[in-house]
């Protein structure tokens, strides 16, 4: 059979929410590849100039903003045009009922609460916000299904299990046969340093990923590999495996994104170059395969692959996301507010880069998150948690900015 024709491709509404981050941004180069897409809401935080440019360009029904001044702005420069511009958290919710594909791309915890808007739609729901299932794993996939709503992950390595794994028509994998996953990590611009250079490392030599452009939030946690370690408890709720189900290899190159390990020995990957609109369109067409505007992999140009174990001492994040899956409750999204706060933190000059881990440690050791208990969809309390641990976390840090 040849490719789908674009006549053949029935006609779907977006919803872009973080319409300006990386991941929107990837989105709408797939949507600009594939006609039958619409752009039928953006929403964003309040960069209002570049929400003016999309709007212009793709004409969407609503433009949400978080920031009421930013929707203000938008709504004045977009007088006479046909797009509506909201704002109000509750206003978002109600939005995203109202589409065929929901890209739920806000990153942080501040993602949370559109991601269960989205996951109560009963839609199709395309994932990048890990926060939302790090935080509240097990009553997002509960919510998820209570509702009908179809899950696609378009993180490249959740994605690339996903492939590598059987599916029915609503996406809920099948995992007969299915030993473990195996999810590849590029080891970040530290990879082969020192532990004592990357303690000392500057926020500038941390923001230089070698393979993939990202935020500047992915990109710190890239670097000291926090960035795995949810991706592992987030690989640990969307497929249903526990821990010790879940490897991590090291591969610089970052062509194979994941695999699956099965009981008769076989391991099924995917491959590609690292570029992430290969895992948006995929989302974005599924069942059916829609052009992305990536390069087609030749395999005669790579050099060759390499595989190897995380070093924990060195990168002791991963040991750490470990740790807090393996206490389950509310340690997770203990773990990922105490990270965001250490990262800001790291950011502005106020830690060192090996301050980071000593101060998730330090709040998975303490009492926060003890005796919570995070019920489906129950985003308050999870809200109410990460308040509480950003302000313990914030106490440990130094009073003054230090040198990196």
């Amino acid at each position: 059979m040849g490719a789908v024709r674009l006549a053949e491709l029935v006609p779907q509404s977006v919803a872009v929410l973080g319409a300006t981050g990386s991941i929107g941004r990837s989105t709408l180069q797939v949507v600009r590849e594939n006609p039958h897409l619409r752009v039928g809401l953006l929403a964003a935080a309040r960069s209002s100039k570049a929400m003016l440019a999309l709007c212009q360009e793709f004409s969407p029904s609503v433009a949400w903003m978080a920031d009421p001044k930013a929707a203000t702005a938008l709504a004045q420069e977009l007088s006479g045009s046909t797009t509506q511009v909201l704002t109000g958290a509750d206003e978002l919710d109600a939005l995203c009922t109202e589409h065929d594909i929901i890209v739920a791309g806000i990153a942080g915890v501040a993602g949370l609460r559109s991601s269960l808007a989205a996951a109560r739609s009963g839609k199709r729901v395309l994932l990048a916000n890990k926060e939302s299932l790090v935080a509240a794993g097990e009553g997002f996939m509960r919510v998820l299904r209570a509702h009908g709503t179809t899950l696609l992950p378009i993180d490249s390595e959740h994605n690339a299990l996903f492939q590598c794994l059987r599916s029915d028509a609503l996406g809920r994998v099948q995992l007969d046969g299915v030993q473990s996953l195996t999810l590849t990590a590029s080891g970040g611009p530290f990879r082969t340093w020192s532990a004592e250079a990357i303690a000392s490392a500057s926020p500038e030599m941390a923001l230089a990923h070698p393979n993939w452009s990202m935020g500047a939030k992915v990109s710190i946690d890239s670097a000291s590999m926090m960035n795995k370690g949810l991706e592992l408890i987030e690989a640990c709720h969307l497929f249903s495996l526990a821990e010790s189900q879940v490897r991590v290899v090291i591969h610089p190159q970052s062509i194979v994104h994941s695999m699956v390990d099965y009981i008769d020995g076989s391991s099924i990957a995917q491959l590609g170059w690292p570029d992430m609109r290969t895992p948006i369109a995929h989302a974005l067409g599924w069942p059916q395969r829609i052009a992305s505007g990536v390069e087609r992999l030749d395999l005669t140009q790579l050099q060759g692959l390499e595989f190897s174990e995380p070093d924990l001492q060195r990168f002791p994040n991963l040991a750490l996301a470990r740790v807090a899956m393996r206490a389950g409750g509310a340690k997770p999204a203990v773990l990922n507010a105490a990270n965001e706060v250490a990262v800001e933190a790291y950011l502005a000059g106020q830690c060192r880069f090996d301050a980071m881990p000593q101060l998730v440690e330090r709040a998975l050791a303490s009492d926060l998150g003890s005796g919570v208990v995070i019920s489906d969809g129950d985003w308050e309390s999870v809200m109410s948690l990460d308040q509480e641990t950003r302000q313990q976390v914030a106490n440990w840090l130094p009073s003054r900015n230090v040198s990196n």
